[in-house]
């Protein structure tokens, strides 16, 4: 039996720059969130990702996303933006992430994200170099 791979999670605050008139996050300020999410699991895999294509010449894009919106998010809320790894490929990488309200614990959007790993000039797929992502963490 495989275990699951374990999440990460990192906490987010609405703002008004994240809502529309009426105080509900617009649908594209959930692609914002999810972002944040990823970035900051690269950071804490000691990844920052300026340094990674200024040392390995790669940077990573999104490719394809599948989003099912459940329930809006407001004005103040505090969320939880999660993912985990839950494919590698030699060139990319699956997340399934989750955006869930602190409050009631309602999970508000669900997305699997892939992401392909490219070079940092032609933006051509290339294989994930071999001394990133090596950690336990992002094994699926």
């Amino acid at each position: 039996m495989n275990t699951p791979a374990p999440s990460f999670s990192w906490r987010i605050r609405v703002y008004w720059e994240d809502t529309d008139a009426g105080g509900v996050v617009y649908h594209a300020s959930y692609l914002r969130f999810l972002e944040r999410a990823r970035t900051e699991w690269l950071r804490m895999q000691g990844l920052e990702q300026t340094r990674v294509r200024a040392e390995q010449g790669v940077v990573f894009v999104v490719y394809s996303m599948d989003l099912r919106f459940r329930r809006p998010a407001m004005l103040d809320d505090e969320i939880d933006a999660t993912l985990r790894v839950v494919a590698r490929k030699a060139a990319a990488l699956e997340f399934a992430q989750t955006l869930v309200r602190v409050a009631d614990a309602v999970t508000l959007v669900e997305a699997t994200v892939r992401v392909a790993c490219v070079s940092a000039t032609g933006f051509r797929p290339v294989p994930i170099p071999r001394n990133l992502l090596t950690e336990p963490t992002i094994q699926p």
